[in-house]
C-alpha cells in the first residue's frame, strides 16, 4: 500500500480542482516509475484474494511463520517494516485480549454450499495458542473468517481534507458532512471479495471496524467492569457520535447516542474554556489509549508540541476527523472526510473529490442544514456496506437543507447545469456562516444529549433513494447535485470548465441513478461472468489475474466499460 497526496493543497478554485485528475495520474506515473516492468500502481479498495490459499505476494510468503499477527493467512511480511506497524498491530491485538476477527457473510450463489464451511482454514494448524480459536468457533458457517489487522487497515480509501475559515465554520461543516458520509460510503463501494471468496457486502467499514477494534471484554459489555473504566459502544475505527457545531441548527434530539467521555478532561477543558459540546468531542476521544509511542516522543513541551494530542486523536479513525491547527504552523482548522472507498481510474476518484469539494463550499455558502439524529446516520452505515445499495437501499436524509435565513425557492434547484438562477436571487447564510445564529459558552451545556428519543425532529427526515438524495425529490428536496449546480451558477466560470465539471458531477448522477453500476458492482458482475467461475463464490487465481488485468487496462482506456464509466472515457493521464 501506498499513500498518494498532492504536493501542494489544492485552493478550492474551478480551475485549480479541473487539474485533481492529472495530479493524481501524475503520481501514479512516479510510483510506476520505482516498479518492476510487470508491476503496475493499482488503486483498488482490496486485493480479492489477500490471505487466500496459494500466491498473492511476490515472493510468496508462509504464513505459518506469523508472529505478530499469528494469523492464519497473511504472512508476517505483509507488514511495513517500519516499527510503528507491527507495535501497532501487536498492541490492539493484546489490548484486546484476542485475536481481531471479522466473519462476513458469504455471497450465497446458485452453486454455493449450505451450510458453506469454509474448506481453506487450516483448523489443524497449532504453532500458537491463538490457533485454536477458529476450530473453536471463532470462524463461523456462511462465514469469510478473516483474522487480522491486515485485512481491515489494508483496504484503500480515498480521502479529502478542507481547510475552514475559522473553528466555527469548521464545525459548521463537520456537522454538514457528517449525515453524508454513509451516502458516500455506499456511492463509491468497490470491496465485494476478500480472502478469494465473494462476499454479501459492498463495502471494507465493518471490516475495517473490527480488524482495529482493541476494546477489550469489558469495554464491548460483555463482562461487567473491573479492569476498565468505560463500556464503549463503538471500536475506535467507527462512525461519529457527536455532532461539533455551536449552531442553534444542532438540536440535543440529534446528538441521540451514548457518549462515554473521560469526566477528567471535560472539566480540565471546561475549566478553560472550551464549550460543553466540544469539551465532550475531546474527552471522548481521550476514553482510547495510546496505541503507540515512540520512545523519543514521550518527552514534549505541550506548549509548543501537540504531538500527544494527535497520538490519540490520529488514531481514532472515524468517518470524520476534526482537525485542530498543529502548534507552530500556518495550518488551519481541518476537516478530513474519509468514508470512501477508492476507484479504479483516476477520472472516478477526481469525480468523487471534486463532488465534495463542490458540496462543502455550498454547505457553506447557502448555510445548509442537513442535521438528522445520529442513529439515522449509524442506520445508513449499516445500509450502505449492503450489496447492491445503491439501487436497492433507502437512506435517512433531511427533507429540507434550508438555512433558517436562506431565501432560496426550492424550484430554482436543478440537478442538471446552467439553471435559470441569477445570483442576485441568491440570498445565502453568509460564506463564513455569519448570520448563523450560535450558542454562549454557557448555553452549549443544554447540549448534553439526555434526549434520546428524537422526539420533536422526526418529521424533519425521511427514507430516499440513492436517486433521491442525489438528484432530487419533487420540489422540496433538490438533491445534492442540485445544491452543488446552484452554488455553480453564482460563480463566474468559462462554459469549458463548466462542461470539464458536469464530466465529474454526470458520473455521480449516473451512478446514483444506477445506470452506471459501482465499482462493487461492476466486479461482481465481472467475476460471474468468467467462463471460469463455478458460481459457488470462489474466485480463484485465475479469475482473479483476469480481473486485475481488467482493471488495469480499464485505467488505460484499453478497455471500455461504459456500464462503470461514461460513455466517451479514453483513459486517464495527464493533461
Amino acid at each position: 500500500m501506498i499513500e498518494s497526496t498532492p504536493g501542494r493543497p489544492y485552493s478550492g478554485s474551478i480551475s485549480d480542482l479541473l487539474t485533481v485528475e492529472s495530479n493524481m495520474a501524475y503520481r501514479r506515473e512516479l510510483m510506476k516509475a520505482h516498479l518492476k516492468d510487470s508491476e503496475y500502481p493499482m488503486t483498488i479498495t482490496s486485493f480479492p484474494r489477500l490471505g487466500a490459499p496459494g500466491v498473492f505476494s511476490d515472493p510468496h510468503h508462509d504464513p505459518a511463520k506469523s508472529v505478530t499477527t499469528r494469523s492464519l493467512f497473511l504472512p508476517e511480511e505483509v507488514i511495513n517494516n517500519h516499527c510503528r506497524f507491527r507495535a501497532l498491530t501487536n498492541n490492539i491485538q493484546s489490548r484486546r485480549g484476542s485475536k481481531l476477527t471479522k466473519n462476513l457473510p458469504i455471497f450465497r450463489d446458485t452453486q454455493t454450499p449450505s451450510p458453506f464451511i469454509d474448506p481453506t482454514i487450516p483448523l489443524d494448524r497449532d504453532t500458537c495458542p491463538e490457533d485454536a480459536e477458529a476450530r473453536s468457533g471463532a470462524a463461523l458457517p456462511d462465514r469469510i473468517y478473516l483474522d487480522a489487522l491486515g485485512f481491515g487497515v489494508g483496504c484503500c480509501c480515498l480521502q479529502i481534507t478542507f481547510q475552514a475559515g475559522n473553528v466555527d465554520e469548521a464545525r459548521d461543516l463537520y456537522d454538514a458532512l457528517l449525515p453524508v458520509t454513509p451516502i458516500m460510503l455506499a456511492l463509491t463501494a468497490a470491496s465485494p471479495v476478500y480472502r478469494g471468496y465473494l462476499s454479501d457486502v459492498d463495502c471494507r467499514w465493518e471490516l475495517i471496524s473490527a480488524s482495529a477494534d482493541d476494546r477489550t471484554e469489558e469495554e464491548r459489555g460483555l463482562k461487567p467492569l473491573k479492569e476498565n473504566t468505560f463500556v464503549i459502544p463503538k471500536s475506535r475505527y467507527d462512525s461519529v457520535s457527536c455532532y461539533l457545531s455551536r449552531s442553534l441548527n444542532n438540536k440535543p434530539e440529534y446528538n441521540d447516542v451514548p457518549l462515554p467521555f473521560d469526566q477528567r478532561y471535560y472539566d480540565r477543558l471546561r475549566a478553560n474554556g472550551v464549550d460543553d459540546v466540544m469539551a465532550k468531542h475531546i474527552a471522548h476521544l481521550f476514553i482510547r489509549d495510546p496505541l503507540v509511542i515512540l520512545s523519543d516522543s514521550i518527552d514534549q513541551d505541550d506548549q509548543t508540541s501537540s504531538d500527544h494530542f494527535e497520538n490519540i486523536q490520529s488514531t481514532n479513525w472515524q468517518t470524520l476527523r476534526f482537525k485542530p491547527p498543529t502548534a507552530n504552523s500556518s495550518i488551519g482548522w481541518r476537516v478530513e472526510f474519509r468514508s470512501m472507498e477508492v476507484q479504479i481510474t483516476d477520472f472516478e476518484n477526481a469525480a468523487f473529490a471534486i463532488f465534495i469539494v463542490l458540496l462543502s463550499r455550498a454547505i457553506l455558502t447557502f448555510g445548509l442544514n442537513f442535521y438528522i439524529p445520529i442513529s439515522k446516520v449509524d442506520e445508513n452505515m449499516y445500509r450502505a456496506e449492503r450489496r447492491g445499495a445503491v439501487t436497492e437501499q433507502k437512506f435517512w436524509f433531511r427533507k429540507r437543507p434550508y438555512g433558517k435565513d436562506i431565501s432560496l425557492r426550492p424550484a430554482s434547484f436543478s440537478s442538471s447545469p446552467n439553471s435559470a438562477v441569477p445570483p442576485n436571487e441568491l440570498l445565502p447564510n453568509g460564506v463564513h456562516g455569519s448570520s448563523n445564529s450560535r450558542r454562549s459558552n454557557s448555553e452549549t451545556n443544554s447540549l448534553n444529549h439526555l434526549s434520546l428519543n428524537g422526539s420533536g425532529v422526526d418529521e424533519e427526515y425521511e427514507e430516499m433513494t440513492m436517486n433521491e438524495v442525489m438528484n432530487g425529490k419533487g420540489g422540496e428536496f433538490p438533491g445534492l447535485l442540485g445544491l452543488i449546480n446552484t452554488y455553480l451558477d453564482t460563480l463566474e466560470i468559462q462554459s469549458d470548465q463548466r462542461q470539464k465539471i458536469q464530466r465529474y458531477l454526470d458520473l455521480i448522477r449516473k451512478r446514483a441513478k444506477g445506470s452506471l453500476k459501482t465499482t462493487a458492482t461492476w466486479i461482481r458482475d465481472y467475476i460471474r461472468a468468467h467462463p471460469s467461475y463455478k458460481f459457488n463464490s470462489v474466485v480463484s487465481q485465475e479469475i482473479n489475474y483476469d480481473l486485475i488485468t481488467a482493471l488495469h487496462e480499464i485505467v488505460g482506456g484499453a478497455r471500455q466499460a461504459n456500464d462503470l464509466l461514461p460513455e466517451g472515457y479514453s483513459g486517464s493521464g495527464p493533461s
